[in-house]
């Protein structure tokens, strides 16, 4: 199968003329590698949908955590503000404020009176915010002051997250309110949730039996690299707990016109969405193509994994949760590979006859960005998944 600039450039510019007739691309995806991309996809299309992880243990995430017993809602918030409406009045002021880290260098006394003084509108930040946006902010950090224990460490954390804090505990403690809020709100343009609203913990077994718990642990950003092969992954809930696919986001990933894993952290970032119950069933349920575009990149935890290694854990991810037994062409969880071979090893004859084998459609694209070659080209990788819903 190929796909040529023209065709994608076609597909695009056709969109692009009628956005909120755009097709549902579903992206299960975390962190922030998929935002530069959200950002050119919503020129194109109003409707795409980006299930998100809340397992994330580093950073300001950790403290709201341990605070609160609560899901990480750090990329749920990046991934909204990368697709809200930049022609929106406000929209700067409001993606300022959410992006805002408080210092790290100041009293624990100093950072509570800033997140006080915004609370009370006496801060510029807050001050140039329209209504209705600015009263809803000051009600979701105050709930949150409120809330806060004592002792909150404030060091570095996202106001972002202090405000989406404030209204998940104000709303019984559910995050889908406060993201469709905010959607409305600031005109996001697509669907943004998280894959659940429980409060789990990553839990990755590595070839030499080692147990890491936390997701920030297994990544290679926050903390040394793993240097050996994941073997497993799962996620650890509070005893009586269960983590389950919500109606809403069945209904999303049932409705999507292309299902797409896309590149970010391996285990941590795309099967982390695919551990609760219930999100291999409606992968498989929905009868559009499901498209995996690997890392160009080095991801450190795919230590050890070739491309087909690769393919091989996401199918059994998927067909885990779906009772699907991978046999032949027609029990396959993926059916399209993009990707610009070029730039990535492991493509040989045997490769292609082991896709060719499984039923999966090679796309070997340009999608590389000339000044980083380790990582896509977001206007031609948005052209080409465009181009295959």
């Amino acid at each position: 199968m190929s796909l040529s600039a023209e065709q994608m450039t076609a597909h695009s510019a056709e969109y692009e003329s009628n956005p909120d007739a755009g097709p549902k691309l579903l992206f299960f995806s975390g962190g922030t590698a998929l935002n530069g991309l959200s950002q050119v996809l919503k020129r194109y299309t109003h409707n795409s949908i980006h299930l998100v992880t809340p397992f994330d243990s580093g950073g300001s995430s950790a403290v709201l955590r341990e605070a609160f017993d609560m899901p990480a809602v750090g990329d749920l918030r990046s991934r909204m503000m990368a697709l809200a409406d930049a022609s929106l009045a406000g929209y700067p002021e409001v993606t300022e404020l959410f992006a805002y880290r408080l210092p790290t260098d100041e009293p624990p006394s100093v950072l509570r009176n800033r997140v006080e003084a915004m609370q009370q509108r006496k801060e510029s930040r807050v001050q140039s915010i329209p209504e209705p946006i600015q009263s809803i902010i000051c009600d979701f950090l105050n709930y949150f002051l409120e809330s806060a224990p004592k002792d909150f460490d404030f060091r570095r954390a996202s106001i972002g997250n202090l405000i989406l804090a404030g209204g998940y505990l104000s709303h019984n403690r559910s995050l889908d309110p406060i993201a469709l809020l905010f959607s409305r709100l600031i005109h996001v343009r697509g669907q943004v949730r998280t894959i659940t609203d429980e409060c789990g913990e990553l839990k990755v077994t590595t070839e030499s039996g080692r147990e890491i718990i936390g997701q920030h642990l297994m990544t290679g950003k926050e903390s040394q690299p793993l240097n050996e092969r994941i073997t497993s992954l799962d996620l650890l809930l509070p005893k009586d707990s269960k983590s389950l696919l919500a109606d809403q986001e069945r209904s999303w990933i049932n409705s999507a016109d292309l299902i797409v894993f896309p590149p970010g952290s391996f285990y941590s970032s795309i099967l982390a969405n695919l551990l609760p119950k219930g999100v291999g069933k409606a992968i498989m349920d929905n009868p559009a193509s499901k498209v995996y575009v690997p890392n160009l990149g080095n991801d450190p935890e795919q230590f050890g994994m070739t491309l087909q290694g690769q393919i091989e854990q996401l199918e059994r991810f998927v067909a885990r949760d779906a009772g699907v037994v991978l046999q032949g062409r027609e029990e396959r969880c993926i059916d399209i590979l993009l990707t610009d071979a070029t730039l990535l090893s492991g493509i040989d004859a045997e490769f292609l006859t082991w896709l060719d084998k499984r039923g999966i459609q090679f796309l070997n694209v340009d999608l590389a960005n000339l000044e980083r070659p380790d990582r896509y080209d977001e206007i031609k990788l948005a052209e080409a998944l465009l181009s295959l819903a």
